[in-house]
């Protein structure tokens, strides 16, 4: 979908056409009119979306996807919002998430099926214990499957897609199509995935392992995580890919950024690449601190910084430093 899109200022009574009400009488999931994304970020951030959906299966998503294009209407697909940044604004359009209820996980031997729903935490803990290795690395990921596989989410050198054989998308036009590993990219941080397509499902194959070799490995890159990540703080976990030539924590901490703060947002002193709230932030305040990293960066190094979380509803250049 645009990056940005003209935005509209609605008055409440105004912002729910008649005609959207039809879905709460066809869909079997949860639907929220002019919903504060606040409460559906790890950020504790973001104005109301039009629409905030939780289908409950494929037919509840096809339906959602038919009014958005019969009416015109942006959509944005969410996991748990886990590395999203939405503006105070708003966002004129619907937020659809799998998170609540596409969670079916199985184990057949070495081979795994998850729906997209399915939180990482979970995921990681089921396979574990199942004595399936090559996952123990990616324990304290946050978001879903769907989110994780999307970004290509990663840690202590290994990604979610050294592990994929295949998964299920949904178009925004309601089709579904099966997609097999080698039809899609993925590179640090990245996926061919279309932005009109949304994982439904995916199966993995994983070797077994040694209960204990797995048991040391989940609790180094746990351990790792508490010593290294400002954990009791809300955050979206890394604002920026890391770049080749270092990491992007190292960049901004070396520019004398670390523990700069505008208003309730602050760097982190513990890991300069995570940027927190402290519990009233708005999201100007991070958008300030997004212009001054990456500014700082560049005009020292010479290095453009890319963003790693996601961002809604916010206007084109917004982030530029």
């Amino acid at each position: 979908m645009p990056p940005c899109w003209k935005k509209r200022r609605w008055k409440p009574e105004e912002r729910v056409d008649p005609g959207f009400k039809r879905l709460e009488k066809i869909l079997t999931g949860k639907v929220m009119w002019n919903e504060p994304m606040k409460g559906h970020t790890s950020y504790g951030i973001g104005g109301p979306a039009l629409g905030l959906f939780y289908p409950a299966h494929e037919e509840d998503l096809s339906a959602i996807l038919s009014i958005s294009r019969e009416k015109s209407i942006p959509v944005y697909f969410t996991g748990s919002g886990s590395n999203l940044l939405v503006s105070d604004d708003g966002f004129d359009g619907f937020v659809i998430s799998l998170a609540k209820t596409f969670k079916t996980l199985e184990i057949n031997g070495t081979n795994v099926f998850a729906e997209c729903g399915v939180m990482m935490g979970h995921f990681v803990k089921i396979c574990t214990g199942a004595e399936l290795s090559g996952v123990e690395s990616l324990i304290g990921v946050p978001g879903t499957v769907g989110g994780a596989i999307r970004m290509n989410a990663g840690a202590y050198g290994r990604e979610i897609s050294n592990f994929l054989t295949s998964l299920r998308v949904m178009t925004l036009d309601g089709k579904v199509k099966e997609l097999s590993r080698n039809e899609v990219e993925f590179s640090y941080r990245h996926s061919s995935l279309r932005s009109d397509e949304i994982v439904v499902s995916a199966k993995f194959k994983f070797e077994k392992g040694a209960p204990e070799v797995i048991q040391v490995l989940k609790s180094k890159a746990s351990e790792s995580r508490k010593a290294t990540q400002p954990l009791r703080f809300r955050s979206a976990g890394s604002i920026f890919k890391n770049p080749p030539e270092k990491p992007a924590g190292q960049l901004i901490d070396q520019a004398g950024l670390k523990g700069t703060r505008v208003g309730g947002a602050e760097i982190s002193e513990k890991h300069a690449n995570f940027f927190v709230n402290h519990g009233d932030a708005s999201s100007e305040d991070l958008v300030e601190l997004i212009r001054l990293a990456r500014r700082t960066v560049r005009e020292k190094f010479d290095i453009h910084l890319e963003l790693e979380i996601m961002t809604l509803g916010f206007p084109e250049g917004t982030f530029d430093g």
